[in-house]
């Protein structure tokens, strides 16, 4: 298959990006990294922590309860990635998870055809939230967990008590995170206590995890393997459905060459477009020294167009584009380092098997683009109002 570039251009807005800019301080003081091979470096480094995702009201608590994986870092964190790396290899997803994506998107396409028309976020969120609860061990959940965990998310936005609005979406997100734990978690937890299972929950209960501390690696791994997914596969089809030339390559293609188109389309369009970490030592960033408790504001959106790293016309959809050395198909997509999303592998895998299924249902059109929100407190994007319709 040919490099060559086709009329796909980013569909998101990205506000303030400079690709192969240098490393340097913003007048806040948080230091931005937009280059590629500086951001690719910096995140594995080990002389830093987490930020950003709330993680600084979430190290207030450490002392007193185990954090998610997400939060923590050295040895501890690395441990626990060596511990459950089982339930997120290539051979894990295709021996024990493709029969069921493939019987899940089958049923979604059939909820399409019955309706005849569908919102696209719809299909692909109950489709994200089975896949992720299998991995996870959520099986046990109660009828619903779907709208819980939709509920819970949509009120995530920057917490807090003192202004009236944010006081009630915080109150609204504890209520929502209340259901979630009362009807999906502890019932999947009271059923592995009673017989373990191959699952996360079951590992969490062996390491002697409490309730609550089972109940935040739930929420972190249903907004990285759900919320994310969902979002890639509408921006993935509203991509392959306006552009019929990549669309026929897609629907041509073998699953390498599937997997290929799938990540060039993640890398224009990265679901959360900035990482941030806090600096524990003095780092070299480029020709530039960061210093040790700076917060780093690391571009993932910006590093993923650096002509430097992925050639010319960054931002154009170009499936085997040849790139530098050490430049991954997705860019920075899923991160790098030691907090690399450990799920990539599923995520396209359940994205390739949804979409080409999708794709191959007859009469199948686009009948309304979505709505972009961007979410800047996560800095990520969120899709609202595609909608399709099949034709018999």
């Amino acid at each position: 298959m040919s490099a060559t570039p086709v009329e796909s251009q980013p569909m998101i807005p990205r506000a303030g990006l400079a690709p192969g800019c240098p490393a340097h301080a913003g007048p806040d003081g948080v230091w931005k990294i937009q280059d590629y091979a500086t951001a690719r470096a910096f995140l594995r480094e080990a002389g830093t922590r987490q930020a950003g995702f709330n993680a600084e009201n979430v190290h207030r608590v450490s002392a007193k309860m185990r954090v998610p994986v997400l939060y923590r870092d050295g040895a501890e964190h690395r441990e626990h990635r060596k511990q459950t790396a089982r339930y997120f290899t290539p051979k894990r997803v295709d021996t024990a998870y493709r029969d069921m994506m493939n019987r899940l998107a089958g049923e979604q396409c059939a909820e399409l055809r019955r309706r005849g028309e569908a919102d696209l976020a719809d299909l692909s969120f109950k489709l994200a939230v089975a896949v992720a609860a299998e991995v996870v061990g959520l099986t046990d959940a109660g009828r619903g967990m779907s709208r819980r965990l939709d509920n819970f998310f949509a009120e995530q936005g920057n917490p807090g008590w003192r202004h009236p609005i944010k006081a009630v979406r915080t109150l609204l997100g504890q209520f929502n995170l209340g259901f979630f734990y009362y009807f999906d978690v502890r019932p999947s937890i009271r059923a592995r206590r009673r017989e373990r299972r191959d699952d996360l929950i079951s590992h969490l209960l062996d390491e002697g995890c409490t309730g609550p501390e089972i109940l935040g690696e739930c929420v972190t791994f249903a907004a990285a393997g759900m919320i994310t997914t969902r979002e890639f596969i509408v921006v993935a089809a509203w991509h392959l459905l306006t552009d019929p030339e990549l669309r026929e390559r897609y629907v041509q293609a073998g699953e390498k060459e599937r997997f290929g188109i799938l990540h060039e389309i993640l890398r224009v369009e990265p679901v959360v477009s900035n990482l941030y970490r806090r600096t524990t030592a003095d780092i070299a960033a480029g020709d530039r020294t960061i210093p040790a408790g700076a917060l780093v504001d690391v571009g993932v959106a910006a590093a993923n167009l650096d002509p430097a790293a992925v050639g010319a016309d960054p931002g154009a959809v170009c499936p085997a584009r040849p790139v530098a050395d050490g430049v991954g198909e997705a860019g920075l997509s899923f991160g790098d380092g030691a907090h690399r999303c450990p799920g990539a592998y599923i995520a396209i895998q359940e994205s390739d098997i949804f979409l080409s299924k999708l794709l191959a249902e007859p009469g199948l059109e686009l009948v309304q683009e979505p709505t972009v929100r961007i979410r800047p407190e996560i800095a990520a994007y969120k899709l609202v109002g595609l909608r399709l319709r099949v034709r018999g």
